[in-house]
């Protein structure tokens, strides 16, 4: 299994961002994928999750901002990001659950100025 995270970078608050996570082998291979969060000196934090049926989950600071969805002919999941605060800063990684169990990526970085 690996996971390969991109799309993260610097955005000014209010801004956007797409995150990808690029899953081999193929993302019907997981029964579930998603998000986790790691801000300097904190725990890692859930953030977003879709199941193979397409049902998603949420961490409610990122409800109604953040929506998260996979093409499973791309093998890839997404994170869109939109009115980012600061307190969104942090590294974000992305994880897949499979029969062998849990796999993550290398996590990609996301900063919020304000």
């Amino acid at each position: 299994v690996q996971l390969v995270e991109s799309g993260g970078g610097l955005v000014q608050a209010g801004g956007s961002l797409r995150l990808s996570c690029a899953a081999s082998p193929s993302t019907r291979d997981f029964s579930g994928m998603g998000w986790y969060r790691q801000a300097p000196g904190k725990e890692r934090d859930f953030v977003a999750s879709i199941n193979v049926g397409g049902t998603t989950a949420y961490t409610d600071v990122v409800k109604g901002r953040f929506t998260i969805s996979r093409d499973n002919a791309k093998n890839t999941v997404f994170l869109q990001m939109n009115r980012l605060k600061p307190e969104d800063t942090a590294v974000y990684y992305c994880y897949a659950n499979s029969y062998s169990g849990t796999s993550w990526g290398q996590g990609t970085q996301v900063t919020v100025s304000s």
